[in-house]
């Protein structure tokens, strides 16, 4: 038991510890925060794959309607209701 306490009246021992417990649990980086941070991370880079496979799929829709006319003036007009000028657009709305 006296080993014990010769180090608890040790000047470097009690700031180490202390420091330690300060940077464990009370500073603004404790351990609980960067738990929650990384979990925070992995939840954005997942969010960044699904953004990226749609991106790909937004590119090559839109390859597809640049090189087909027929499939671009389709997707004009079931989408922006575009028509030409000799004919008359009329939009139907189901309750």
């Amino acid at each position: 038991m006296r080993r014990y306490l010769k180090y608890t009246k040790n000047f470097y021992f009690l700031f180490t510890l202390f420091f330690v417990l300060w940077m464990l649990f009370i500073d603004s980086n404790d351990i609980f925060t960067q738990f929650k941070l990384r979990s925070k991370v992995k939840e954005l880079e997942k969010q960044r794959e699904f953004y990226m496979e749609r991106k790909e799929k937004i590119k090559a829709d839109r390859e597809e309607l640049m090189s087909n006319y027929e499939l671009l003036e389709k997707f004009a007009r079931e989408r922006y209701m575009m028509k030409r000028k000799t004919e008359d657009l009329y939009v139907v709305v189901e309750e």
